[in-house]
């Protein structure tokens, strides 16, 4: 199907993988399988996908360590992955999170959330698209070349975390709470948790480094970007 967003799924069962595909494909979705993360691998060498349905379990290489293995890639890093995994406990899904899954999807699941899930993350994915400059202290981000620098120094931040910080950046000072933000940042977040944010926020800070001082957490309420915590990041200067 012509300008079909392709989707790569990762799954070891062929009945799951065959499910999904005929969905997919009734839906307007180009599908590709890859029954391991080795054939994954070499699906992604030859071409990029639009989004991955990356299951947990897999022979050999994990759906974790996959994950976190394209979030370090600077070429499949933009790419969305949604987790597929039997595993419904809360650590499990902050596992997925932390590991750079943008969402997850708990088996077993209906067609139709699979579907809305995988349309909100290529609608969220759409908007990192829009350029302009913003500088916060010595913190700037570009959003024509998607990229982000604390005193000069570049960062490496996945894309949820570069919509995060530009809504955070936009909007400096401003409290938003996490309702807010999943609505601001992610969107159509039918399915999406609150937790997700807090789990993003972390991420965020740890990516930022030094400036990762300027998002405070305001008790009660949400989370703020400020300029106020730059002061605190930067180094005070040696005194002679």
């Amino acid at each position: 199907m012509k300008n079909a967003p392709r989707v790569l799924i990762v799954e070891d069962e062929p009945a799951i993988a065959e499910l999904i595909a005929v969905n997919l494909r009734h839906n307007g979705f180009a599908p590709v399988w890859a029954e391991d993360g080795e054939r994954a691998q070499r699906e992604l060498d030859a071409q990029l996908p639009d989004v991955i349905l990356l299951d947990w379990m897999l022979p050999g290489s994990s759906g974790l360590q996959l994950a976190r293995r394209w979030r370090g890639d600077a070429r499949t890093r933009g790419v969305p992955i949604l987790m597929l995994t039997a595993r419904g406990d809360e650590p499990d899904k902050v596992a997925g999170l932390d590991a750079g899954a943008d969402d997850y999807v708990t088996k077993p699941f209906s067609t139709q959330e699979l579907l809305a899930r995988i349309r909100a993350v290529l609608r969220r994915r759409a908007p990192e698209q829009a350029g302009g400059s913003i500088a916060v202290g010595a913190l700037l981000l570009d959003g024509a070349t998607h990229r982000v620098s604390w005193q000069g120094a570049p960062l490496k931040l996945g894309p949820t975390e570069f919509r995060l910080l530009r809504h955070l950046m936009q909007h400096a000072e401003r409290v938003h709470s996490r309702a807010q933000l999943l609505d601001k940042v992610w969107g159509d977040h039918v399915f999406i948790e609150e937790r997700t944010v807090d789990v993003h926020v972390k991420r965020l800070r740890e990516a930022l480094g030094g400036a990762g001082a300027m998002i405070e957490t305001v008790r009660g309420a949400g989370y703020r970007l400020t300029a106020q915590g730059a002061a605190a990041a930067v180094p005070a200067p040696a005194a002679r």
